[in-house]
């Protein structure tokens, strides 16, 4: 691998393009807002068209401002057709975006004669050829998309600093904001203005469609790492730098692996977010696939072990058992293990640990058999068998409220039917 100054610039850009739109995608995945990204992406197009026709130029300013009057427009008839249509944000997201990128195809071809339009430039961006395009500044000549993205990133931060309370409390709860004293459509149509700037700051980079996974995939995967809003953001920060420098360095190795030359790095880029995101899906320590089936097993177990525990109990007050209720003779040696049974001449009995963990899981059906019927007016019959699940479940303050809750009268069945004896 040959490193070069023009690979320096092509990270430097490819590193503050994904920053800025990894810091918007939380504020778009919390309000579960994360295809707006793809809505505004697609619908800034009749903005760029209509700022060429008007002004005759490809200058930053004007695409710039067009892209942004396209993205709060976007926001604002998707929540317009949304309310008076009676249809979910979904679907009149997805009549706005189609129809405005109908009508931006139909000005480009308006303005075929006058610009020039690569397709692949604008589904992927060039990375490759930013440095080419430079600015001096000072002394020294910088890559303008460089200039850019970094300009961009400094505004989204910013603002995202000044308004953190604003933007969080707007994105959780919108109702809490109004009596604070915000304005959270306000801070709504902020934040697709934001969206809609960093998404045509993108455009040169990494392309209209992977600006989509920019946006998305950081904050997702920051998700699934924690369920903190300011550690998100700095998780999808370190994520989408991470998978600036991963897909460069991917783009300039993997393809020769293969026997190509090379390959784009906005490409690398989306392909190295996706894969940190399926590594967070199975490894987080709170919320991917490992724990959660460790958690299911450990829940599992322990259903296994009380219901063992009460058979034992109910079969030592003289009750009778099925055999089906009887505990397996593993479960009676994982028991045993624990230190809740113990076996005597053939016979197995509970500890006195074992048996103060058994009446716990007996005292919480009771209770809650009771609170079924007597509260939620629950047939007996039917009573039992919910309350076989929800014992499993019920913790120590749990158990304080229930106690509380079913000595309160209430008003007796109309059938006079009590709850069987255990």
């Amino acid at each position: 691998m040959n490193w070069t100054l023009l690979d320096t610039w092509m990270l430097a850009t490819g590193i503050f393009s994904a920053l800025s739109c990894a810091l918007l995608g939380n504020f778009l995945f919390v309000r579960r807002l994360s295809l707006m990204g793809d809505a505004i992406s697609h619908a800034v197009l009749p903005g760029l068209a209509a700022a060429f026709l008007i002004t005759g130029s490809r200058d930053s300013g004007p695409m710039l401002m067009g892209a942004v009057i396209a993205g709060v427009l976007t926001a604002v008839l998707t929540q317009g057709i949304a309310h008076a249509g009676k249809v979910e944000e979904s679907t009149s997201m997805g009549i706005v975006f189609t129809t405005l990128f109908a009508v931006g195809l139909l000005l480009i071809v308006r303005a075929a004669d006058r610009v020039d339009l690569d397709p692949s430039c604008v589904l992927y961006g060039s990375l490759e050829l930013t440095p080419l395009d430079t600015i001096r500044i000072g002394g020294m000549t910088l890559p303008r998309a460089f200039l850019v993205n970094t300009s961009v990133f400094a505004v989204n931060a910013a603002i995202v600093w000044l308004l953190f309370k604003e933007f969080m409390i707007g994105a959780f709860d919108p109702m809490l904001a109004v009596t604070q004293g915000f304005r959270p459509r306000w801070m709504h149509q902020l934040l697709m203005a934001l969206v809609a700037l960093t998404a045509v700051a993108c455009f040169e980079t990494v392309g209209s469609i992977l600006v989509v996974a920019m946006l998305i995939v950081p904050a997702a995967t920051a998700r699934l790492l924690s369920s903190r809003l300011p550690a998100m953001l700095g998780l999808s920060l370190a994520i989408a730098a991470g998978s600036a420098i991963l897909g460069h360095l991917g783009a300039l190795t993997i393809p020769r692996l293969f026997g190509f030359e090379d390959t784009t790095t906005s490409g690398m880029m989306a392909v190295a977010a996706g894969a940190m995101f399926f590594l967070a899906l199975i490894f987080a320590p709170g919320s991917g696939v490992l724990a959660h089936a460790r958690n299911q097993l450990s829940l599992r177990r322990r259903i296994e072990n009380e219901d063992a525990l009460a058979a034992l109990y109910r079969r030592g007050e003289g009750m009778e058992l099925a055999t089906a209720e009887l505990p397996s003779p593993r479960l009676l040696h994982r028991l045993e293990r624990r230190g809740f049974a113990a076996e005597s001449a053939g016979v197995w009995q509970l500890t006195p640990r074992g048996k103060e963990e058994a009446e716990s899981v007996i005292h919480a059906h009771v209770l809650w058999e009771r609170f079924l019927v007597d509260h939620a007016n629950m047939r007996v019959d039917h009573a039992h068998q919910s309350s076989e699940r929800l014992e499993h479940v019920t913790t120590p303050e749990m158990r304080e409220v229930l106690a509380e809750t079913v000595e309160k009268p209430v008003t007796p069945p109309s059938d006079g039917s009590i709850l069987p004896p255990r």
